[in-house]
């Protein structure tokens, strides 16, 4: 049996999802902020996320609380690319905290399923500028499996620290 591209792309998300979810039904409060070594990346109690523009040197270490803020932005960055929306700056993307966060994630996650399962592989041709820019020529077949890689590598990054962190406990 042969999958078309827009099959597998799905396949390949919902297998990511299914990873995430095994960690995000056990996050708990304490989990987002925790600080696995000295330096850190993560939401200051303004709201605000640590950043660069350009990679640090060392590279902080983020926390669950900055990985979820990361997911969030870049999702719904790519989400406004996908429903043809003015896409917003990273500082407009907030992190809506320690209780609210899965859900939010979840809704982001519906969101992209509803992307995914209106796309034909006509649609995955579509030149697509997110995240490279319009000069690396690239279509919406990349950003899609962009975001499953990037959201495959942000559970993991996730996955990792929540054990870390109730192995230290």
């Amino acid at each position: 049996m042969s999958a078309s591209r827009t099959e597998l792309s799905r396949w390949q998300f919902d297998l990511t999802w299914s990873l995430f979810e095994y960690h995000l039904a056990d996050l708990e409060p304490a989990d987002f902020r925790w600080e696995p070594s000295a330096l850190c990346w993560t939401i200051r109690p303004d709201g605000t996320p640590d950043w660069a523009d350009t990679e640090p040197d060392p590279i902080p270490v983020p926390t669950i609380a900055w990985l979820t803020w990361h997911i969030g932005w870049w999702w719904s960055v790519a989400l406004d690319h996908a429903n043809g929306r003015t896409p917003r700056e990273r500082e407009e993307i907030t992190w809506p905290g320690e209780e609210s966060t899965v859900e939010w994630l979840r809704g982001l996650h519906e969101e992209w399923l509803a992307v995914l399962d209106r796309l034909t592989d006509a649609d995955l041709e579509a030149p697509s500028a997110y995240p490279w820019g319009e000069e690396a020529g690239l279509t919406f077949a990349h950003t899609v499996a962009w975001v499953n890689s990037e959201l495959m590598k942000n559970v993991s990054e996730i996955g990792q620290l929540r054990l870390l962190r109730r192995s230290s406990v």
